[in-house]
């Protein structure tokens, strides 16, 4: 009787293996989806239907954040060059990051990834409630998906800002951006809105 044909290994961009990385922050565990894609596109199968982004491949999420990056200020301070809204654009750009975090540390990229968005993932947040008239703020806990959320929407607006008009590409902007949050470091965007975020949800106790 023949064998079994053993069940292929997949690799992440048919590169890195994503099977030794796991979440640490037990907040994040069912949010951050580390099944690993030979291309990371399923082209919005699942865009109506609710929570399902979250079943997404992280890497994917990334990826679909740098086609758009969304509002900041009620505006798109970037709709150009790069930020085009193409999907292979994106990818590149995600792909070339991961890469340079490759070459710079040593180590897994997605495992720096990950690292960087369990940092930087801001545990409270504010919300405004009026009362009598008069609005005033009040903390409250920030949701586990919307963590996650917030952390991609300020890596990609970071890596677009940065080499927006710039000589620096926005692939080495947004591995900077990404090793700078795994590190903690301020000169990452997502660390420092996640501090001015829980600064103020602590001043609104």
């Amino acid at each position: 009787m023949a064998d079994k044909a053993a069940t292929p290994h997949i690799l992440a961009f048919n590169k890195w293996d994503v099977s030794g990385i796991s979440v640490t922050d037990p907040g994040l565990i069912a949010y951050i989806n580390l099944e690993p894609r030979i291309v990371p596109k399923t082209g919005a199968r699942y865009a109506g239907n609710r929570f399902h982004k979250s079943k997404s491949f992280i890497v994917e999420r990334l990826i679909n954040k740098m086609m758009v990056v969304g509002h900041k200020g009620k505006k798109h301070v970037v709709s150009s060059g790069h930020n085009t809204g193409r999907a292979n654009t994106a990818y590149d750009i995600v792909f070339d990051a991961l890469t340079i975090i490759e070459e710079r540390t040593k180590k897994n990229p997605i495992a720096v990834f990950i690292d960087a968005i369990e940092t930087a993932a801001p545990r409270e947040e504010i919300i405004n409630i009026e009362y009598g008239g008069a609005r005033y703020p009040k903390a409250v806990e920030c949701a586990p998906q919307r963590r996650v959320d917030i952390v991609l929407r300020q890596m990609s607006q970071s890596a677009f800002h940065k080499a927006f008009n710039k000589k620096k590409s926005t692939a080495q902007a947004l591995a900077d951006e990404i090793l700078a949050a795994a590190n903690g470091s301020n000169q990452s965007q997502a660390i420092q809105k996640k501090i001015d975020l829980e600064r103020t949800a602590d001043s609104s106790r």
